[in-house]
């Protein structure tokens, strides 16, 4: 048997995120207090009464949820990893949980992460859609006949399980493509409420941006491997790892195949760090046999 940590992504923030936390645990108050000393203003206040407006903004939802999980996994006594994985922004909270990197230096790169990706977002206005109900192939084969046919931008870039793979591109090819994902029989195809086209190639500027950052960062030898969204293997290596990390902001998500590959490796428990209940869901879509709980 292996234990197995998951960490979240963008989409899990809620008002009141985190504060059970703070209330009850006097080493996640102080990792609080230090991550608002850190980004220079007080997100633990936005985190605990701040509107869903609030938080749905791209450098406050990626620090916050950074924060809650890190502060999550740390609650758990004893925990001991056997292998972990972040569903995007969560590689972040993984590499802290497997001593890749340290908290303040994690959360420095979070809040780099997510300001430049803010940015991409305003340069280049573009959007997402969840496809669901579309065998994999299909909707990778009617995102390269929309680039061939328009030059626009679409292509896959969350794989969260079977039957759910979020697109990612400009407005124009993500409108387009809705229509061709259920001409050709998706349940549904609908555009996402997201600033911007995460994991696809519009996020280029963003990725020069953090790769300065990432190279210039510390990363320790882990004490196990993660499971990393680029390339959906295990990973221990600290230059692979910045490697994987750097390409993952315009790289798809390959969350349904880190997970099969995790469960390849011998994991049989999931345990979800961090705010909402996503990835628990989305492991059971994948192999309801395993074993899931969370901590938030």
């Amino acid at each position: 048997m292996k234990q197995a940590f998951v960490f979240p992504g963008q989409g899990a923030q809620f008002s009141g995120m985190g504060k059970n936390l703070y209330d009850s645990n006097k080493a996640s108050k102080l990792l609080f207090e230090e991550a608002n000393e850190i980004l220079g203003f007080k997100i633990s206040e936005i985190m605990f009464t701040g509107s869903e407006e609030d938080l749905k903004q791209t450098n406050i939802t990626q620090p916050a949820i950074f924060i809650h999980s890190v502060a999550a996994f740390k609650n758990i006594e004893e925990a001991k990893p056997d292998m972990v994985a972040g569903h995007s922004l969560g590689e972040f909270s993984a590499l802290v949980a497997n001593g890749a990197l340290g908290f303040a230096d994690a959360l420095r790169l979070v809040a780099v992460r997510a300001s430049a990706m803010q940015k991409a977002c305003e340069v280049n206005p573009s959007t997402m859609a969840a496809v669901l109900n579309l065998d994999d192939d299909k909707v990778e084969r009617i995102c390269n006949e929309i680039v061939a046919e328009t030059n626009e931008v679409v292509v896959a870039a969350n794989y969260n399980c079977p039957g759910q793979l979020v697109i990612s591109g400009s407005i124009k090819g993500i409108e387009i493509a809705c229509e061709r994902m259920k001409e050709a029989g998706a349940k549904r195809a609908l555009v996402l409420p997201v600033g911007g086209a995460f994991h696809s190639p519009l996020m280029a500027p963003a990725r020069e941006e953090l790769a300065t950052k990432i190279n210039s960062t510390n990363f320790n030898t882990p004490i196990c491997a993660i499971y990393q969204n680029a390339v959906a293997e295990a990973v221990k290596d600290a230059s692979q790892i910045k490697e994987n990390l750097i390409a993952q902001l315009t790289a798809p998500v390959k969350w349904t195949q880190c997970i099969q590959a995790m469960i390849a490796d011998g994991a049989t428990n999931f345990t979800e760090c961090g705010p909402g209940k996503v990835l628990q869901g989305l492991v059971q879509k994948i192999n309801k046999e395993m074993l899931v709980e969370g901590f938030g």
